[in-house]
């Protein structure tokens, strides 16, 4: 009997729902274990199924490894996850979502037993963070604070600077405060009330109170000026800083000092962030001037559901484990505090997106762009989450292209076969991110669905120096366009296949503004795609969570002030929309207020009027982090949005259209 030919299945967005996506590892107080968050995704109600629609969601359990395979430590209906060692390793600290309830503190035996809940707000709780003597656990919470007047229908009255937040929406009247639970005592008690939200907080390692990171007012807040504040057990606060720019994390040395990561006052949103020593007698210092790439993982993908912990940890009392972005890689490097900078873990073809390290042991997760991340502990992988790949992962093709600042680099994926295949032009969000060596569910769905993608890191892009990211400062639409066009000229070049006659744009954010930016000035793309996009600069400055302070950083311009405004207005694509030819895909998410929906329904009108080919998808209950981690059936109709759009301007052979999900969108 003859075996059946077997026939490749088509492509589909559905492949995602195949993926488990590992998150938060943290080792073990003796550096010997590792707790981690698995998510995946699963039918909302598997025992009583929606006729008619599916409701795919994500559920999270904690698992635990000691360097074999890792086991599922947490199980149930909800959603478990945050997990934290006690300092003597025998008890796990987690959150736990469900039973109708927000997020609450659950403590669990690690040697096993039932997990106590420990607290029973209306509100979740966030940070979890033991005290090194094992006495407390600090927590951020709304407590029981309710805000019910969008349902009631009553008026806001908005006198704060900042009042919505991407992924929060409403800022709450009274912020988040921080609270102790007594671990012995089965107490908890609030600790602090915060006139202005706090955005870290770190425990002094004698346990003798808390670093705090935060602003002395609203408007302080809305530019992005903060200060470290000082919290003992028990007392008042006291700032210990007169920073008055942006610190993204502080790390509490034995001394009685503290390391910052930050940047100095007066500095803009272009300039890496540094390592800051402060003395116990307020002086500091700046510890790695030499250093040229950026701390934290910059590389942009898609399998990254839920936290990715990045914050510098002490190796000795002299030197810091830091994670840092180099090209399109991320790996882990040794900083001492005489500025001395030597690689500990780095791959230049691979990503490790997230990690923690204490007791002589680190933690992490690693990828590269055909690897789906995984788990590791002190160099043994503990998961196999790559094997559940619906499809073989492509291995891209690296591009070179020339720029007034040297060699730029990108990359292309290119589907199986020998035909020729339409070319993508995928333009990355920031625009100080990077794309590089991360693992991309929708490249590899875009490949295997016939399409070659090309992505790239073109000037204003991180990890390639300061001068590189400086260069487009109060220049968007200038050289960035140059480089990304040339970048494309030689993929063209560089893969033969590439179909020159079936080429589309796309990006989201920044690159979504790129995609407007490009469309307007060139004929050269059969078809766009532009996701949460800005197209007017100037609407943007008064609609934007980060707005009061944006343009001043990236462009030295601002929307209030009238002499800016003309450049302002030269520098939107809406000025230009007259001259867009291409057909274009909308798509935006309701509550993003990164990059309101406001600049997504003038572009739609504005195309409208002239007459373009144009389809506007609109997300409700989601924000500037739909493609990334939004509810799994909403970025399934995404993706299904972008491949039906595609296929009908650009026909890929042998391409079935896939049924739109539109009940998802509204």
């Amino acid at each position: 009997m003859t075996d059946s030919p077997v026939v490749a299945p088509v492509a589909r967005p559905e492949s995602l729902l195949a993926l488990q996506f590992p998150s938060d590892p943290q080792v073990s107080p003796d550096g010997r274990r590792v707790a981690f968050v698995l998510s995946r995704v699963e039918e909302e109600e598997p025992l009583k199924p929606q006729k008619d629609w599916a409701r795919p969601r994500y559920r999270s359990h904690i698992w635990l490894s000691g360097g074999g395979a890792a086991r599922a430590f947490t199980a149930g209906e909800g959603r478990d996850h945050s997990p934290r060692w006690s300092p003597d390793g025998q008890t796990l600290a987690f959150v736990r979502d469900g039973a109708g309830r927000q997020g609450q503190l659950y403590l669990l035996p690690v040697a096993g037993g039932e997990a106590r809940r420990a607290t029973g707000f209306r509100n979740g709780v966030q940070g979890l963070q033991w005290s090194p003597d094992g006495r407390f656990i600090a927590f951020l919470t709304l407590a029981d604070d309710e805000d019910k007047r969008d349902e009631r229908g009553e008026a806001r009255v908005i006198t704060r600077a900042r009042y919505r937040f991407n992924g929060l929406d409403w800022l709450p009247e009274v912020p988040a405060r921080l609270w102790l639970y007594d671990v012995q005592g089965n107490e908890v008690r609030e600790w602090y009330a915060p006139a202005v939200g706090l955005s870290a907080f770190q425990w002094r390692p004698d346990s003798s109170g808390v670093l705090l990171v935060g602003s002395r007012d609203d408007l302080e807040a809305s530019q992005w000026r903060n200060e470290v504040f000082e919290l003992p057990l028990d007392g008042a606060a006291r700032q210990l800083t007169d920073w008055r720019a942006s610190i993204q994390a502080v790390v509490p040395h034995t001394d009685g000092g503290f390391v910052l990561v930050g940047r100095e006052a007066g500095q803009r949103n272009t300039r890496y962030a540094h390592l800051y020593r402060f003395a116990p007698d307020g002086s500091w210092a700046e510890v790695d001037a030499g250093r040229d790439f950026p701390l934290g993982n910059l590389v942009g993908g898609d399998c990254h559901v839920g936290t990715m912990p990045d914050s510098p940890a002490w190796l000795d009392d002299g030197t810091l484990l830091v994670l840092g972005t180099v090209r399109g890689s991320a790996g882990l490097f040794r900083i001492g505090m005489d500025g001395a900078v030597a690689a500990q873990d780095h791959d230049p073809e691979g990503v490790i997106a997230a990690f923690t390290a204490r007791g002589g042991g680190v933690a992490l997760l690693r990828e590269s762009a055909s690897r789906f991340p995984e788990v590791e502990l002190n160099g043994v992988r503990v998961t196999d989450l790559n094997a559940a790949l619906p499809f073989p992962a492509r291995v891209p093709q690296r591009v070179t292209f020339p720029t007034g600042l040297g060699e730029g680099e990108g990359w292309v994926l290119l589907p199986d076969g020998e035909g020729p295949v339409p070319a993508l032009l995928n333009i990355h969000g920031g625009p100080h991110t990077d794309y590089g060596h991360a693992f991309t569910h929708e490249f590899q769905l875009m490949v295997a669905r016939g399409y070659a993608v090309c992505y790239s890191n073109p000037r204003g892009s991180v990890g390639y120096g300061q001068a590189w990211v400086d260069d487009i400062h109060g220049r968007w639409g200038t050289v960035d366009q140059a480089d990304l066009l040339a970048f494309f000229d030689r993929c063209l070049e560089a893969a033969p296949r590439l179909d020159g006659g079936r080429t589309g744009v796309m990006g989201g954010s920044y690159g979504g503004f790129m995609t407007n930016w490009i469309t307007a000035h060139t004929d050269r793309f059969q078809v766009a795609v532009t996701d949460r996009s800005i197209c007017n600069l100037i609407s943007f400055g008064g609609t934007s969570d980060i707005g009061l302070r944006f343009w001043d950083d990236e462009l030295g311009l601002n929307f209030h002030r009238r002499a800016d405004q003309a450049r302002l207005w030269e520098m939107s694509p809406l000025q230009y929309v007259e001259n867009v030819r291409t057909p274009t895909l909308i798509v935006h998410s309701v509550l993003d207020h990164r990059c309101p929906i406001e600049q997504a329904e003038q572009w739609y009108a504005a195309l409208t009027l002239h007459g373009v080919p144009v389809r506007f998808v609109r997300f409700p209950g989601e924000d500037h982090e739909l493609s990334r981690s939004g509810r799994p059936d909403r970025r399934l109709t995404r993706l299904h949005e972008y491949l039906n759009w595609l296929d009908r301007w650009l026909n890929p052979k042998e391409q079935p259209e896939l049924p739109a999900r539109e009940t998802a969108a509204a």
